[in-house]
């Protein structure tokens, strides 16, 4: 049940995590007019001076808030899958306080005209990435001093990887300088219009395989690229095979590329998923359980240093269409933190902060930002309860997008409250 959160909040042996170099402390926290305002003892004093009632918060945890380092928005105002004020309000309510948006959309983000901030008032900090290619067509580059110069955090393509003669010319144009350059391992030519990698799980279920070499070629190419232009701050989207993963290891971690999954990849594959189940169509397509575990392990190690959202909204109509006809993607930034806090820390033992280095810290490495922290008087904190069951079906603050994988699922761990929206408090009723 969700209502207004309180104007001041004492919580007593929550646990705090301040930042990428500290490890969780269980402390006494005071949140005041939605800021981070005090800890420890002086949280107490301040806390008994306002006559607040501690709130018993023993398994909470407040940190900074998480950042998404791509997602999708193809119409911020007049979407019918979803809209800039369905996505921030459900981004928000999920703990995410940054927002990094791709180039596609109705009018392909590919000139400073359409880098203008989208709402310089908001919240949530959105940030936008500038197109390599003109329409991100591959045919022609698009401006990429003009795009960095109008606010681009740094420049990205679509789902796959431009043609090399075109990435060779940017390369040694180098009009983006240490800004990211962001694209996806992936030759289209190569899928065969596959839904899910080629295995013995393809086959059971009768879908079209796309061959690992659609990711492991290209990606190939883009690491021989990188080696002969060093100073490229490349940056590889949505890794999706075990294959790839051990052609990063095989690197040295001075040239090795910062690199991106979908969550969605981390808990999905295409032996546990129901035929039926929202969720089939993906690009890069599912993998099997050794792509699922090898992902895993290399967010673990580091290999892959960030997750991604990569929030891709369908309208209830286009989610009706057969699988071979509609767009691919999932959405939903609110299953992400509780999910994988279920399948990373429960699951598989990695503590609270390997978990916000893969969902804040190493996302906002690889856009090129300083690590977030909890400072005193920031509004950029969440409060998580890793406990607490909740139904996506009854949320008030969901998101439009009809194709949400789990949303009439009943799921555990939720994020109780944000700084970034003073009305939202999703925890245990308050006196």
């Amino acid at each position: 049940m969700s209502s207004a959160a309180p104007p001041a909040l004492l919580l007593e042996q929550v646990q705090l995590l301040e930042g990428p170099d500290q490890p969780p402390l269980r402390t006494a926290v005071l949140l005041e007019a939605g800021a981070f305002s005090a800890q420890g003892e002086s949280a107490r004093q301040r806390g008994a001076a306002l006559g607040l009632t501690p709130v018993a918060a023993e398994g909470w945890l407040l940190a900074p808030c998480l950042v998404d380092p791509h997602s999708q928005l193809e119409d911020p105002w007049l979407g019918t899958a979803e809209t800039l004020e369905s996505l921030e309000r459900s981004a928000i309510a999920a703990g995410y306080g940054t927002v990094a948006l791709l180039p596609r959309a109705r009018s392909w983000r590919d000139r400073p005209d359409r880098l203008q901030p989208l709402s310089p008032t908001a919240a949530l900090q959105w940030l936008l990435w500038g197109s390599f290619s003109r329409g991100g067509e591959g045919q022609e580059l698009a401006g990429h001093g003009d795009q960095l110069a109008a606010g681009a955090i740094g420049l990205a393509e679509g789902e796959h990887c431009p043609p090399l003669a075109l990435l060779e010319r940017g390369l040694s144009l180098g009009e983006f300088g240490r800004a990211p350059l962001l694209l996806a391992p992936r030759d289209a030519a190569l899928s065969h219009n596959g839904f899910v990698r080629e295995g013995v799980e393809a086959l059971r279920a009768g879908w079209p395989p796309d061959p690992v070499v659609s990711e492991t070629l290209p990606l190939q190419s883009l690491l021989a690229l990188a080696r002969q232009h060093g100073g490229v701050r490349l940056q590889l989207m949505n890794l999706s095979t075990a294959a790839a993963v051990e052609l990063l290891a095989a690197l040295p971690p001075e040239g090795r590329p910062g690199a991106s999954v979908c969550w969605w990849h981390l808990l999905a594959d295409s032996a546990g998923l129901d035929p039926l189940a929202e969720g089939w169509r993906m690009e890069p397509p599912l993998g099997n359980p050794a792509d699922r575990r090898a992902l895993q392990r290399a967010l673990a190690e580091g290999l892959i240093t960030a997750v991604a959202v990569h929030h891709q909204a369908l309208d209830p109509e286009e989610q009706l269409l057969p699988l071979d006809q509609r767009k691919p993607g999932v959405a939903g930034h609110r299953f992400v933190l509780p999910c994988l806090w279920q399948e990373l820390v429960v699951g598989a033992g990695w503590s609270p902060q390997q978990l916000w280095r893969a969902l804040c810290f190493g996302p906002a490495a690889l856009l090129g930002l300083d690590p977030p922290r909890l400072l005193h008087g920031s509004r950029r904190w969440l409060l998580f309860d890793p406990a607490q069951r909740w139904h996506p079906a009854t949320d008030p603050w969901a998101p439009l997008a009809a194709n949400q994988p789990l949303a009439h699922r009943e799921l555990r761990g939720q994020v109780l409250a944000c700084g970034l929206n003073p009305q939202l408090w999703q925890g245990p009723p308050l006196a």
